[in-house]
């Protein structure tokens, strides 16, 4: 399974846009969804404070401030095909 992780903080409207987009794409192509509130911990949020939000697809970097929709599902139809050898797809 994919793994998307979004890098935000709470009464922030650009994570509540992106994390939007990510949910709805979510309903049709699943995937891992992990939340991470950069004011949870001061050493995230010192690394990530004016960078939000940031989205991760299986550790790498996608998309920062805006999730633009048919990127995100060309980006996970990418990763879908790049399963390691002898992993069967889903």
């Amino acid at each position: 399974m994919i793994l998307v992780e979004i890098y935000g903080k709470r009464d922030c409207c650009l994570c509540d846009e992106a994390k939007a987009v990510l949910l709805k794409v979510r309903r049709e192509i699943p995937f891992d969804l992990r939340e991470i509130d950069i004011e949870s911990s001061r050493e995230i949020y010192e690394t990530y404070k004016e960078r939000i939000p940031l989205v991760f697809l299986n550790g790498r970097l996608a998309f920062k401030f805006r999730v633009d929709e048919g990127e995100l599902r060309r980006r996970l139809a990418r990763e879908k095909e790049m399963k390691p050898p002898g992993v069967a797809a889903e």
